[in-house]
């Protein structure tokens, strides 16, 4: 299946409204593209208000979301049922980050200054969590995580001391540590990371990973191909500034095609040159010829496609068929993070219990 039948289908199916599917064997009720795909936002039933800012899939019938007030979900039916598998006692914890390996074991990262940051982990499907880290350093907040494969991962937390931290584990999250930050460049002044959709830390193979910053003069992004020991920092095309502007959110599809969404987080404020892509690894940044129409915190390239991908935010979502040149929006729907899988299927997740999923079909 070629991107731009894939991006087609999902042109379509996107713009029509977003709705609940009652059944997981339900197929999108719009969007169809003959003899190629089909495709379309399919709102599910959460049964919760939480903000779900953390979204990990891992397959069409697999995904977990991590959100405000504690809050954890699983479905294994495509998203037709979700279960409440929050930690106990964790109610005043922000979840902004999720990594799952499969339906039984995830990871969950809470947000905050101090002990705020933790990292939670479960191999039973939520029944149980055991607590592998709390930060202790009042300096430190940590925004988001991510993982190489089934043992090795990192955390990223805002400057301590003018770098970066980075929290590294090598047994799948059951223990952690900080890195010596004698390889991380100095921050800019003002500069951090936005634990806005937990795509600011992102990896793509077994070594190389990314650090998408914002707050400070330039919008910049950080890389590592050696998990995190060395860094080299880029400035992008994407305008920062103080306050919540800059990078927020990162897409690597293989170790060198990336692309950087962001722009300014306030609802009255302009957001242009909201994405950038590059072509060699991060080493060097090219603005979108048509950007989003406004901020963006999550992207996840189409699965089974080497040029198409999504863009969500609160105002909607945007669609790519030339690797992030050029956007259009295709769905008005509020979402903070998007994900897809490599057997078909992209999911969402957003504020007020939203979370959908939109689902490829091959070609007969």
């Amino acid at each position: 299946m070629t991107a731009v039948l894939a991006g087609a289908a999902l042109a379509l199916a996107l713009t029509a409204p977003a709705q609940a599917a009652p059944e997981p064997a339900a197929e999108p009720a719009a969007g169809a593209a003959a003899g190629s795909a089909t495709a379309g936002w399919r709102l599910t039933p959460t049964g919760t208000d939480a903000r779900f800012r953390g979204l990990a899939a891992v397959s069409r019938s697999v995904a977990w979301a991590a959100g405000s007030k504690g809050t954890v979900l699983r479905t294994t039916d495509g998203g037709a049922s979700w279960r409440d598998v929050s930690p106990p006692g964790a109610g005043e914890l922000e979840f902004r980050d999720v990594e799952a390996f499969h339906a039984r074991r995830a990871v969950v990262l809470a947000i905050g200054e101090g002990e705020a940051s933790r990292v939670l982990r479960t191999e039973d499907g939520g029944a149980t969590w055991t607590e592998s880290f709390r930060n202790t350093d009042p300096r430190a907040f940590y925004d988001c995580m991510t993982f190489f494969d089934h043992r090795h991962g990192l955390a990223m937390s805002d400057p301590v001391d003018g770098r970066y931290r980075i929290l590294s584990t090598d047994d799948g999250g059951r223990s952690w540590e900080v890195l010596p930050s004698d390889g991380m460049p100095d921050a800019l002044p003002g500069e951090a990371g936005f634990a806005a959709s937990g795509q600011c830390l992102v990896s793509a193979g077994p070594k190389d990973v990314w650090l998408a910053t914002g707050g400070g003069a330039t919008g910049r992004v950080l890389h590592s191909a050696d998990r995190g020991l060395t860094w080299t920092a880029t400035a992008t095309t994407v305008p920062a500034g103080e306050g919540a502007k800059g990078v927020f959110g990162l897409a690597f599809r293989d170790r060198r095609h990336g692309i950087a969404v962001g722009g300014d987080y306030r609802k009255d404020q302009p957001s242009p040159l909201a994405a950038a892509v590059t072509g060699d690894a991060g080493r060097s940044w090219t603005a979108s010829a048509t950007p989003p129409p406004a901020y963006r915190s999550g992207v996840a390239w189409l699965p089974h496609t080497s040029s198409a991908a999504l863009a969500v935010g609160p105002t909607g979502t945007d669609l790519t068929t030339d690797g992030g040149r050029t956007w259009r929006t295709v769905d008005t729907g509020s979402y903070d993070t998007v994900t897809c899988t490599r057997d078909g299927a992209c999911w969402a997740s957003g504020e007020k219990g939203r979370i959908a999923r939109a689902t490829l079909g091959r070609p007969s």
